[in-house]
């Protein structure tokens, strides 16, 4: 009987001890509809500044000149690889996308009132145009 207890605890601690890993990695994610107004879009143009490509999201930041003419830094959260992958970037030659860039960008906005969006497309200068949602009729 005493054996059976000792197992009981054990495992009922294994479990809490997981059970507080797991919370920590999933409370480092986020949704969109935390971070972003899904209701509230917009569009800047500028050049790219930096792009990093990492895992769960890759960012990329634009310098967009403001009314008076000074620059002002835009940061735009991306989707994850699989996102990337569908609109047609890739990691390898970060999407093509190089500083200098000229781009025009358009996403949802921050609820925070900052420089940053959850970018939806990208259009570059050479043409190209990158889509990672749908409008409200499914293109």
């Amino acid at each position: 009987m005493m054996r059976f207890k000792n197992n009981h605890a054990l495992v009922s601690c294994g479990l809490w001890i997981l059970g507080l890993i797991l919370a920590g990695s999933v409370s480092a994610h986020h949704s969109v509809q935390a971070q972003f107004d899904i209701h509230k879009t917009f569009t800047v143009s500028g050049t790219v500044s930096k792009v990093e490509w990492i895992n769960p999201h890759s960012y990329l930041t634009i310098n967009v000149k403001d009314g008076d003419g000074k620059n002002q830094k835009w940061a735009f959260e991306l989707g994850g690889p699989g996102a990337l992958r569908r609109a047609g970037m890739s990691r390898e030659d970060r999407g093509g996308l190089k500083p200098g860039d000229e781009v025009t960008a358009s996403g949802l906005a921050a609820k925070d009132g900052s420089n940053s969006g959850f970018l939806q497309e990208l259009k570059l200068g050479d043409g190209r145009v990158f889509k990672f949602a749908v409008d409200p009729n499914g293109n």
